[in-house]
């Protein structure tokens, strides 16, 4: 018998038994258990080692992994916590693991999905043909309150308007991932992604070197290759990462990313443009600024061209944007991609611009728009999950089967008022994965946000961002309405 099978068969690794005493399988993807509660093949190597660690080293080695983030003072800020906003993010010693095979489709998907939609973008900032075609309606795009006029016509380096790009994905029951959603604005995660690595491989070392993980740690050196490509070929590119200031609840992972790449962390007030040139200031004078990977939304980048009430921005830095003397990551305007309402319309995306069945499936998806749609969501709201369309972070959606009669009753008006704002999807389950909570090992929903770089090649890392709801029987997963985070192990065979 090999030595998989033996610890498959290992007493402590089932549930109903310490440390799973609490385990209860659903009818969710299990990560690690399957339907029978055998534990995965990829699994075995984790339950072996948490069956036979007592519960309290297993206590102490969470609490060091909580310790060295509040070191860190990696927080993120819980906008509809009234008493504490600020917190440490939440990270679970337990990490959740991804075979090659699974990652290798998962890679493909993204690969492709990123070229389509920087197609998509290209096309409707341009020439506009797939919305001649029809494939597209013009009112779903030039009413989307992300498309910027401003860049029509403006040229892009190597077509590539989306950078950075964070995907989330989820298991459906039957073990496949799918598409949640696109994230092409500013998104977050990915210093999280690599704290996480950082304690959990000290939490099990032997398991971790036993297990042949892949590594993350070259993210952002990656990050940097990726923004030096933008521009022109030069040895003194000058880069900067724009941020909203310590305020902003992902700060941490701006400073982070800045210090990781050896570039500088500006805010608005540090920037200056000049004869359509942006510099900024140091202790030596001005230094020109050539790449601003910017952390801050289209509305607030430039107070004379977008919102005037905007501290944030730099005023004059579209003009050098439209110049050519700075490139901005992520383009401005890629926001009308990542609508939820487009969403619906990636597959076709992938068909038209690039003649491919898409390699992975998205969310069946409702837009309220269409009358018809409409009518299937008001009736079905108890269970479907209904979100505002230009939202994200969790914010401005309804989980009917969650919600009270009341709430259903007060978003069903809300939907009815503003129908163009709102898709639905049925209530995905999200698969489980152990995590330790009150002593023991118990499943909690996780999804998995991988981060794509974008310029004139396409670079994904082995690795993601787990994000984990910590309640138990909780779906809701985002930081900034109180989930985690787990490592996530991307195993190289």
């Amino acid at each position: 018998m090999s030595s998989a099978l033996q610890i498959v068969e290992h007493e402590g690794a089932e549930p109903g038994r310490a440390p799973y005493g609490n385990y209860r399988l659903g009818a969710a993807y299990d990560e690690m258990f399957a339907p029978d509660g055998k534990v995965r093949p990829h699994y075995a190597g984790l339950a072996e080692s948490v069956s036979i660690i007592p519960a309290e080293e297993l206590r102490r080695r969470q609490q060091a992994c909580e310790a060295s983030f509040l070191h860190q003072g990696i927080t993120f800020t819980v906008y509809s916590d009234k008493q504490a906003t600020e917190r440490i993010i939440p990270t679970d010693l337990l990490p959740r693991i991804v075979t090659a095979d699974e990652w290798a489709r998962v890679e493909a998907g993204l690969r492709q999905r990123i070229l389509a939609l920087n197609h998509f973008l290209r096309d409707i900032y341009n020439d506009g043909r797939v919305l001649k075609d029809g494939l597209v309606p013009r009112s779903m795009i030039y009413g989307s309150k992300h498309y910027r006029r401003e860049m029509r016509g403006l040229p892009v380096p190597h077509d590539a308007y989306v950078n950075v790009c964070g995907t989330d994905l989820v298991r459906r029951e039957d073990g496949a991932f799918v598409v949640l959603e696109d994230n092409l604005r500013v998104p977050s995660g990915v210093s999280y992604m690599l704290a996480n690595r950082d304690v959990v491989r000290r939490a099990f070392p032997d398991l971790f070197r036993a297990q042949a993980v892949r590594p993350i740690e070259h993210y952002p050196r990656e990050l940097l290759a990726t923004l030096r490509a933008l521009t022109p070929v030069r040895d003194d590119v000058s880069i900067a990462v724009l941020t909203p200031g310590v305020f902003n609840s992902a700060y941490f992972e701006h400073a982070f990313l800045a210090r990781q790449m050896g570039v500088e962390l500006v805010e608005g007030r540090d920037l200056l443009v000049n004869d359509n040139v942006v510099y900024t200031r140091t202790t030596s004078g001005l230094k020109r600024i050539d790449v601003i990977y910017r952390r801050i939304d289209d509305d607030f980048i430039d107070p004379l061209i977008f919102r005037d009430d905007s501290a944030l921005g730099v005023s004059g830095l579209f003009n050098a944007y439209r110049a050519g003397n700075v490139v901005i990551a992520n383009a401005l305007g890629t926001g009308v991609a990542d609508d939820k309402a487009i969403y619906a319309y990636v597959p076709r995306l992938i068909r038209y611009y690039l003649s491919e069945e898409p390699i992975l499936e998205s969310v069946e998806t409702f837009l309220c728009r269409e009358p018809k749609s409409l009518s299937h969501v008001l009736a079905n709201l108890d269970k479907l999950v209904v979100k505002a369309v230009g939202e994200s972070g969790g914010y401005g959606m309804l989980i009917g089967a969650h919600a009270t009669k009341a709430e259903r009753a007060a978003f069903a008006e809300k939907v009815k008022a503003d129908p163009d704002n709102y898709i639905a999807q049925p209530t995905i389950q999200l698969s489980t994965a152990p995590t330790f909570a009150d002593g023991g090992v118990e499943p909690r929903h996780v999804d998995l946000r991988p981060f794509v770089l974008h310029a004139q090649d396409t670079v994904i890392v082995p690795g993601a961002l787990t994000r984990v709801a910590l309640k138990r029987g909780s779906l809701v997963v985002n930081s900034s309405q109180g989930g985690g985070s787990k490592d996530t192990w991307v195993l190289s065979n």
